[in-house]
């Protein structure tokens, strides 16, 4: 019976030593794919009536391009939720990667905006964030884009913080 379970054991241990050998030398899965947004149809379409060399211009409808922008804001968010993505950037800035920082301050306001905008208790409930938003944007005029988000960085990071600061001193609408 001691032969039995030295036997038994030696099997476990093997058994168990094995399954971490095998889990140290797989590669790990990433944590996320990133895919890069496509041209649409309409946009494809366009661009190969013009010829081969031909890329989308103004004609391309707005639709096409904002259907597939990784940056554009979502829609039905609760106002909490939206408060609480852009508080999410709080921590971050410029230092890594200030493409993708300033283009998702950009959005989280956009959808903060929205939400604000069709949240129950109307858009007069949230007169200075969406004033903010608004100057913001007429600032950016209409362009989103790296470059532009970069040379508004200050009015864009100002918004951010000052709807920050608003929102904390009404805790009642994202909480």
């Amino acid at each position: 019976m001691t032969s039995t379970t030295s036997v038994r054991r030696t099997a476990l241990l093997a058994a168990t030593l094995a399954a971490l050998a095998v889990s140290c030398v797989t590669t790990p899965e990433p944590d996320r794919t990133v895919e890069l947004p496509r041209p649409s149809a309409t946009a494809t379409a366009t661009a190969a009536s013009k010829g081969p060399d031909a890329l989308p211009d103004d004609s391309t409808p707005a639709t096409a391009a904002t259907s597939s922008d990784p940056y554009a804001p979502g829609s039905g968010e609760a106002v909490r939720d939206a408060f609480a993505t852009l508080q999410a950037t709080l921590n971050d800035s410029c230092a890594t990667d200030c493409a993708y920082f300033l283009g998702r301050v950009h959005k989280e306001l956009q959808e903060l905006d929205a939400a604000m905008k069709a949240d129950p208790k109307g858009p007069g409930h949230f007169p200075e964030p969406i004033a903010r938003i608004a100057e913001l944007n007429r600032t950016l005029a209409g362009d989103s884009s790296f470059e532009n988000l970069k040379k508004h960085q200050k009015e864009l990071i100002g918004t951010r913080d000052f709807i920050n600061t608003w929102m904390q001193d009404h805790p009642d609408d994202y909480r």
